[in-house]
């Protein structure tokens, strides 16, 4: 069993950095729940615990004597920067241990890929909770909440989303965590040889209430909407698109 522990930035008195409207706190809680969500629900053989899971102050000694406490494997602060600056940077601890490095390595790799931003590189720091913590450690640095080009992907859910997802691959990767093998219903609506009408079957579809996927398969950009763990769902679903003649090579993946 795989022991991730995740540290949201700051909290309760104190906000972390602020700015165009949006509070660190906030948005380090957001993003740790989504990649505590991601890891409970995607992988086997993990646990996740938090220092904190509401807006509460936590002091930094605090969080890493509960993670040694708990016998985390991995010590992970989540944190939004500020300056005036851009794009992504990673922390661990001056020291330097191999293993931290390592992980280092694999984390802001992942994260950039995932979130395509400026790379500020991967720092050292001497903060507490990387030096107080037992375990190997890092801190990453989120964009920069001052500035309005930043602030307006971290405004975003589905930006939010990637800053998680990011971080999630990077655990999976390094403690080689296996996926849970479930079967995913999907609906098909139109496959077409060429993008533009795909999109506009998509928009036909958005403007109806529903979210669409577009992707690229065998030479022909498909359509879906929906993603189901039980069939009957899906069924459900294709049924209720068939009722509104929709009539674009439906079916069920």
């Amino acid at each position: 069993m795989t022991r991730i522990f995740l540290d949201p930035g700051h909290g309760g008195s104190d906000p972390g950095a602020v700015g165009h409207g949006l509070q660190e706190k906030n948005l380090t809680l957001d993003i740790s729940r989504r990649i505590r969500d991601m890891l409970l629900n995607e992988y086997e053989d993990v646990e996740v615990s938090m220092s904190r899971n509401s807006d509460m102050f936590v002091s930094l000694s605090h969080r890493a004597s509960r993670a040694n406490n708990w016998g985390a494997d991995y010590f992970v602060s989540v944190h939004v920067n500020a300056g005036e600056g851009t794009g992504f940077e990673s922390f661990i601890h001056t020291s330097q241990a191999s293993r931290t490095v390592q992980l280092q390595r694999i984390m802001h790799s992942t994260i950039i890929n995932e979130i395509e931003v400026r790379d500020r590189g991967r720092k050292t720091a001497n903060f507490v909770v990387l030096r107080e913590t037992a375990m190997p450690a890092i801190l990453t640095e989120n964009l920069f909440i001052d500035n309005p080009n930043d602030a307006q992907l971290l405004s975003d859910s589905t930006f939010l989303n990637r800053i998680a997802r990011g971080h999630v691959r990077g655990i999976a990767q390094a403690f080689n965590l296996t996926e849970v093998q479930q079967i995913i219903y999907k609906v098909q609506v139109g496959a077409f040889s060429n993008r533009s009408n795909a999109e506009q079957q998509a928009q036909l579809l958005q403007s109806d209430g529903y979210d669409t996927y577009i992707f690229r398969q065998d030479d022909l950009w498909k359509v879906q909407v929906g993603a189901f763990s039980e069939r009957s769902n899906a069924e459900t679903l294709a049924d209720e698109l068939r009722a509104k003649t929709i009539r674009f090579g439906l079916f069920l993946l």
